[in-house]
């Protein structure tokens, strides 16, 4: 179904009632999102969903105070009425605000689209459920006790308008797809569970097209490790992070921690605080051999986007230099906080809700060894190719990983498979226990939430795999021994 662009008329209405009720700036996004979902529960087909959802949100600063609206109504008359409420309220309560300040931008004007080489309107619902049914069949074709298997697959498709008071008009198209499974597989009294998420911006080509084999490997390698899987080492040894783990650890211990409105206290009774402060900019946080990079302008990347919800111009941006702290995420209330430029991470959910600080696509930068040579330099250590399980406390500074699919390492070679060997560590140790990084750069898709109420945003995270040294793992779980 072709839907209507959105109406730059209707943004320039409410540009101009923000104007006459005294608003000094003032930003309009309109949106139309086409979404379509499919669940298979241990291979009965759930209810799907099929939902379109458009409106508008107006966000204005006045009297000093930044105020927001958002509805579903874009009727001119409802439109102007609820803006008027809006601004009445901010108004109210501008004497008990912060006072906002918003870092200077030049306006704008683009249009831009993510191309679909299998558009997603062109795949019917019949061929969307084949592909569940599909991973499933290879799930059960491995004879492994896999109890409960929960797969999904997901498409969206937004479009987008972005005005603002100072000039900018910025169009956007961004079609996304996205499977995901949870599945449990068990052994006797052990088990195990592993999720994932494949998630990409364009059509249908862009999702991972052996689906069924990745499936199926992930069953083989949890059975295999629930029958033969041994405690790992006592005592300090060496580890190798394969780039799934290397993943969640940077999206947990540097992106968020590196989001400014954390950082500046601004979100600690909703999404927590952050171990950084303002000060540790330009000061060391790891060894020569981090680097981490959060850019949202990764092509078919799930988090791509090259505008923010701001209206400013994406870039890449090295939160990670050589083991220094290099750069904070941005947007333009905290930018002109510490006196500098956003960097174009201000994002929203939908129409509904109001953007703030969040990642895009954020990653470890490849080295220059083969994850071959790093196991190599490994006399007695643990590989985890994948993790189960994850924790980290609100400042974002200890954390805990609990691997899968891992092996032990001995004289520079993978061995017998280890069972959940744990890592529990400081962000600082962490990175600062990074002695090499392999060229071997991978992602995987993710759905972030943050805010009050929560935003659920496409992100993307990675790695090559890397070595940390002389790291202790924790007990694994008594129950699990």
């Amino acid at each position: 179904m072709v839907h209507p662009r959105p109406d730059e008329s209707l943004a320039d209405f409410a540009l101009g009632i923000a104007s006459q009720l005294g608003a000094g700036y003032c930003e309009v996004r309109i949106e139309s999102t086409t979404s379509n979902g499919f669940i298979l529960k241990n291979g009965v087909p759930q209810i799907a969903g099929f939902d379109r959802l458009s409106g508008i949100s107006v966000r204005f600063v006045v009297d000093n105070a930044l105020g927001f609206m958002a509805t579903n109504h874009l009727d001119r008359a409802k439109l102007k009425s609820q803006l008027g409420k809006a601004v009445k309220i901010t108004c109210l309560t501008a004497s008990r605000s912060e006072k906002i300040s918003l870092a200077d931008e030049k306006s704008v004007h683009a249009d831009y689209s993510v191309k679909e080489k299998e558009p997603l309107s062109g795949m019917k619902p019949r061929e969307k459920l084949s592909i569940l049914l599909d991973a499933e069949k290879a799930v059960l074709d491995t004879k492994a006790n896999v109890p409960s298997r929960y797969l999904s697959l997901s498409d969206f498709v937004r479009e987008k308008l972005f005005m603002n008071s100072e000039g900018s008009v910025i169009r956007s198209r961004i079609p996304r797809t996205s499977f995901n499974y949870l599945i449990t597989v068990a052994h006797g009294d052990k088990s195990c569970q592993r999720y994932q998420q494949y998630g990409a911006s364009g059509g249908f080509e862009a999702l991972n097209p052996d689906l069924p084999a990745i499936m199926r490997s992930e069953v083989l390698a949890a059975d295999n490790n629930l029958r033969s899987g041994r405690l790992p080492p006592e005592g300090n040894v060496d580890l190798i992070c394969a780039p799934n783990v290397v993943g969640i650890m940077v999206h947990e211990s540097v992106g968020h921690p590196y989001e400014a409105d954390r950082i500046l206290g601004r979100e600690a009774a909703q999404a927590g605080e952050s171990f950084v402060t303002k000060e540790m900019l330009n000061t060391r946080i790891g060894s020569e051999a981090v680097n981490v990079s959060d850019d949202p302008t990764l092509p078919s990347s799930f988090g791509l986007y090259l505008y923010d919800d701001e209206g400013v111009q994406a870039r890449k941006k090295r939160l990670i230099s050589k083991g220094i702290i290099t750069e904070f995420l941005h947007n333009r209330e905290t930018a002109a906080s510490l006196g500098i430029k956003s960097n174009a991470a201000s994002r929203a959910a939908s129409f509904e809700h109001e953007p703030i600080i969040r990642m895009s696509n954020t990653f470890m930068e490849p080295g220059s060894f083969s994850e071959e040579e790093l196991i190599e330099g490994v006399k007695l250590g643990v590989y985890i190719k994948n993790f189960m399980e994850w924790n980290i406390d609100d400042r974002r500074l200890n954390q805990k990983y609990v691997g899968s699919e891992a092996y032990l390492i001995k004289n520079g070679r993978l061995t017998t498979p280890v069972f959940k060997p744990m890592i529990e560590i400081d962000t600082p140790r962490l990175y600062s226990s990074i002695d090499a990084v392999a060229k071997n750069l991978e992602f995987s898709a993710g759905t972030c939430g943050k805010g009050e109420p929560m935003q659920g945003i496409p992100v993307t995270m990675g790695g090559p795999s890397i070595r940390l040294r002389n790291i202790r793992l924790a007990k694994s779980i008594p129950n699990d021994q």
